[in-house]
């Protein structure tokens, strides 16, 4: 058994892309099905092409739920603060601040939740994230 890839649904394609590129993703593949309607975008992390997310967009407009039931992605990361900093940088919230210098939980433009774990051992707690509170949900 293989582990392929995690599909979520997206809305708004750019706004989708742009934030997994800014976690650090890139497209990998792309596949258009006209008489499905839909286009698949297969993203993932440099140096761990097998472990992908795909995106699928339909076509014709639909109203998405949460689906708190799905979870969350997980990623590790060399530097959870330098990450964490440059996604703020770019407009995305940090819902849970990488407090202890191991966790933090983001949310793509359609709210699946996004954790990021540091690589290794914690990093020591350092401002601002060790006094931020949480935002939102996560």
């Amino acid at each position: 058994m293989k582990y392929l890839h995690t599909m979520v649904r997206v809305t708004d394609v750019d706004k989708s892309i742009a934030f997994y590129k800014e976690l650090g993703l890139n497209e990998v593949r792309r596949i258009d099905n006209e008489k499905g309607r839909y286009t698949l975008y297969f993203l993932a992390a440099p140096g761990d092409e097998d472990a992908q997310v795909e995106l699928t967009f339909n076509w014709d407009p639909e109203v998405y739920g949460e689906g708190r039931n799905f979870g969350h992605l997980a990623y590790r990361v060399d530097d959870i603060y330098a990450l964490c900093d440059k996604l703020q940088k770019a407009g995305i919230t940090i819902n849970r601040p990488p407090r202890d210098g191991h966790m933090a939980f983001i949310r793509s433009p359609d709210n699946i939740s996004v954790e990021l774990i540091q690589a290794g051992d914690p990093l020591p707690p350092q401002e601002p994230w060790a006094s931020m509170p949480n935002t939102g949900k996560w």
